[in-house]
C-alpha cells in the first residue's frame, strides 16, 4: 500500500522581551539556575500577575506578518497539569480566544510554492527546564525559564513531507528574527518545535492517528525525526498494529523516537479563564500603529533583490531569508557596487568559512565593509580572484582592510604586459615538448591545452599575474608558433 504523510507543526517562539510575561523578572539566558524566578513566576500566595504589554505587541507583529486576523479580545486561561518544572501546577495560556487568528505563509518546495495555513498563534508562559545530566540518576530543576513569554504557532496539517515541514519552520524562523521578536537561537531553546505526524492511505481524506514529537530544536532534526516516525508508523500498521495517540521524544544519537506519555485531549487539562487576568482588548488604531513599525519582511526583500539588484530567484531567496545576512549582503553591495559579485562571495567564501567555524554572520571576523573593500580590488584588477581568496583568509585570521593586506603581503596583481610577456617567453622556452604537442593538436583542441601553460605562468608570477592578460598574450604567442 502507498502511504501519505500528514504533518502539522506547533512552534514555540520565545519572545525577546527583557522581562517575563507576568512579572518583572529577567529573561536573560545563561544565568545561574533558579536565580531569575521571582515570587510571581512561582505563584506564591499573595502574588498577582501583571501582563507584559511588550509581549502583546510582538505577538501582534507576528500576526500581521502572516496575514492573520488579530484577536481584538484575547482571553488568558489556565491549563492545569502537574510536572516537576511547572512550578504553578498550571500554565497561563490562551485557548478559546487567542491573540492571533487564522493566517498563512508560503514556502518553497521541490514542486514549487506551497501555502501552509496557520490555525492560530497564542500567547503563553514557558515552563522551567528539567536537567538530567550530572545528577547521578536524578533530575535537577531550573526555573529561570518559567514565565518567559512564548508565542505558540499552530499550523494546519498542510505539510506532506519532512522537507516541507523543515521549510515551513525555516520560514517562521526567518519571520520572527526579521521582526526582531525572537533571536531564533534554537540551541538555547528560543525556538522549539513539536511535530504532529500521522499517515493515511494515499488518496484518503481521513486523518490517521497522530503522534506528537516533542521539543525538536534544529531544522535537520525536524526532518530526521519525522522520517523516522513515519517509518515506524508504516512498519507498525503493515505488521497489523495500530498507532496510539501519544507524545514521543526523538533521540538523534539512536535516530529513533520513543514514547514518553499518552497524548492528552483539551478536556484533560481542565481549562478555565484565569481569574487574575482581565481579557486583553485592542482596537484597530492600536493594531495599525504596530503595522507601521514592521520592517521589510523576507518575501518582500526577496522580490526587491530580484527586481532592483537583478539577482536570480535562488540567490535572492537565500540572501533574504535571514535579516542579519540580508543586511550584511546589502552593506557589501553598497561598498562594492556589484550585487552579483557580492552574492557570490557572501554565499560562497564567507558562508564556507562561517560554517567551518560554526559562526553566525553576526560574529563574522570579516565585516561587510572589509569584504566590500576586497571586492572593489577584484573589480579594479588590483588582485585576481585567486589572490582575493588569500587576502580574505588573512583578513579572517588576522584582520585588516584589503588594501592593508595587499600592501603588507605584496599581493598586488601584475598587469604590466611587458613583464607578463617575459614570463610567458620563459615558460614557452622551457616547455618544448608541450609546445610541440600544442602545435600538433587540432585547432579546436588547443584551448584545453592552454591550462598547462597558464599554470606555469601563474606559478612563475607567484599567482600575481592578471589571468585575463596572461590568457590573451599566451594564446597569441602559441598560435603564432603554429603558423
Amino acid at each position: 500500500m502507498e502511504w501519505e504523510t500528514v504533518i502539522g507543526l506547533e512552534i514555540h517562539v520565545q519572545l525577546a522581551t527583557n522581562t517575563k510575561i507576568f512579572s518583572g523578572a529577567s529573561t536573560a539566558f545563561g544565568a545561574e539556575p533558579n536565580t531569575q524566578a521571582c515570587a510571581v513566576d512561582l505563584a506564591l500566595p499573595g502574588t498577582l500577575p501583571v501582563f507584559n504589554d511588550g509581549a502583546q505587541k510582538m505577538a501582534i507583529m507576528f500576526g500581521l506578518a502572516i496575514n492573520a486576523e488579530i484577536g481584538k479580545r484575547a482571553v488568558f486561561e489556565r491549563k492545569n497539569y502537574f510536572y516537576p518544572d511547572l512550578p504553578k501546577g498550571y500554565q497561563t495560556t490562551q485557548l478559546e480566544a487567542p491573540i492571533v487568528g487564522e493566517g498563512y505563509v508560503d514556502i518553497e518546495t521541490e514542486d514549487g510554492e506551497r501555502r501552509v495555513r496557520i490555525h492560530h498563534a497564542h500567547l503563553e508562559e514557558d515552563a522551567g527546564k528539567s536537567l538530567h545530566e550530572d545528577f547521578h540518576g536524578q533530575s535537577g530543576i531550573d526555573l529561570n525559564r518559567a514565565g518567559t513569554p512564548l508565542v505558540e504557532i499552530v499550523s494546519e496539517p498542510d505539510m506532506r513531507t519532512s522537507k516541507e515541514a523543515a521549510a515551513y519552520a525555516r520560514k517562521i524562523h526567518a519571520i520572527v528574527t526579521t521582526l526582531g521578536i525572537c533571536d531564533g537561537n534554537m540551541a538555547e531553546g528560543s525556538m522549539r518545535c513539536d511535530c504532529n505526524v500521522s499517515i493515511r492511505p494515499k488518496g484518503s481524506d481521513t486523518l490517521g492517528t497522530r503522534t506528537e514529537l516533542k521539543n525538536i530544536n534544529s531544522f535537520r532534526f525536524i526532518e530526521r525525526a519525522i522520517d523516522t516516525e513515519v517509518e515506524r508508523q508504516i512498519d507498525l500498521i503493515e505488521d497489523g498494529g495500530t498507532v496510539v495517540q501519544e507524545t514521543r521524544l526523538y533521540d538523534p544519537d539512536k535516530n529513533e523516537t520513543r514514547s514518553i506519555r499518552s497524548k492528552e485531549d483539551a478536556n484533560d487539562y481542565r481549562y478555565f479563564p484565569c481569574p487574575d487576568l482581565l481579557p486583553v482588548v485592542v482596537d484597530d488604531a492600536y493594531v495599525e500603529a504596530i503595522r507601521l513599525t514592521l520592517p521589510e519582511l523576507p518575501d518582500a526583500r526577496k522580490e526587491r533583490f530580484i527586481s532592483e539588484l537583478a539577482l536570480s530567484e535562488y540567490d535572492a531567496g537565500v540572501l533574504s531569508a535571514y535579516r542579519n545576512q540580508a543586511d550584511y549582503f546589502e552593506s557589501v553591495v553598497e561598498c562594492c557596487g556589484d550585487a552579483k559579485l557580492a552574492a557570490n562571495w557572501v554565499m560562497g567564501e564567507l558562508a564556507k568559512n562561517l560554517n567551518a567555524a560554526d559562526l553566525s554572520i553576526d560574529n563574522s571576523p570579516v565585516s561587510a565593509e572589509q569584504l566590500g573593500g576586497l571586492l572593489v580590488r577584484i573589480k579594479d584588477n588590483t588582485i585576481s580572484g585567486n589572490i582575493a581568496k588569500k587576502v580574505f583568509e588573512i583578513q579572517w585570521n588576522e584582520g585588516g582592510t584589503a588594501d592593508e593586506v595587499i600592501e603588507a603581503k605584496g599581493l598586488k596583481q601584475v598587469t604590466d604586459t611587458g613583464a607578463i610577456e617575459t614570463m610567458i617567453d620563459e615558460v614557452i622556452a622551457n616547455a618544448t615538448a608541450q609546445v610541440e604537442q600544442y602545435k600538433a593538436a587540432e585547432p579546436e583542441k588547443r584551448g584545453k591545452m592552454l591550462g598547462f601553460f597558464m599554470g606555469q605562468v601563474m606559478k612563475a608570477s607567484g599567482g600575481k599575474a592578471n589571468p585575463g592578460a596572461v590568457t590573451g598574450i599566451l594564446k597569441s604567442k602559441l598560435d603564432a608558433l603554429c603558423d
